[in-house]
């Protein structure tokens, strides 16, 4: 993708989070919370590695173990509230920001690593480094829940769902997503790394 629609497309996504901020600072809600949503974390993430791939911060492994972090993370983020939060009520969140954040941005992720394949190599240990992100958060939410009596999704939340069996459940169920969306992004991009490779022979 030009460098020009990856740097849009994260301060879109810096522009959005920040406005979306001020709502819930406005509305004397806690800061924590708002930044322990996953859907921010990964759009945070997502936007600071699209304007480091376009500005060339990074290099070689590096770069592509970043995107290949980001477009896993914000594909699940897509795929995660379509399947369960959909019609949850969302309420603060505006509609043209949920729209991007959930949406809009996910598609961006995936269609850049189509577009632009990863130059190296991911393996099965790439992909146990990005698993680690979503296992941080996983222990992050618990942990902070338990104290604060405060979960950032209703699947989370051992009270809502009857008990932190069902929490485990959602969590296993979530982390197979991961790994298998993550193998298949990561094999697509292998392939289409040796594809373009074989061209430029």
């Amino acid at each position: 993708m030009p460098a020009f629609l990856r740097i849009a497309s994260g301060l879109a996504v810096l522009f959005a989070i920040a406005w979306q901020l001020k709502i819930h600072v406005d509305a004397s809600y806690d800061v924590v919370n708002f930044f322990s949503y996953f859907t921010n974390l990964s759009n945070l993430f997502a936007a600071a590695v699209l304007i480091a791939a376009a500005l060339r911060l990074f290099h070689g492994a590096a770069i592509d173990l970043l995107r290949g972090t980001a477009v896993v993370a914000m594909a699940l983020v897509g795929l995660v509230f379509g399947a369960l939060l959909r019609n949850v009520d969302l309420g603060s969140l505006l509609p043209w920001i949920n729209t991007l954040l959930h949406y809009v941005m996910p598609c961006v992720l995936v269609i850049d690593w189509l577009l632009d394949p990863p130059r190296t190599a991911l393996r099965a240990r790439h992909l146990a480094i990005v698993l680690a992100f979503p296992i941080v958060y996983l222990i992050y939410v618990l942990v902070r829940g338990s104290l604060v009596v405060w979960y950032p999704y209703p699947f989370l939340n051992p009270a809502h769902v009857g008990g932190y069996g069902a929490v485990v459940a959602y969590a296993a169920a979530i982390a197979v997503a991961f790994v298998a969306v993550g193998w298949l992004l990561f094999g697509v991009g292998n392939r289409l790394r040796g594809r373009r490779a074989m061209f430029a022979d």
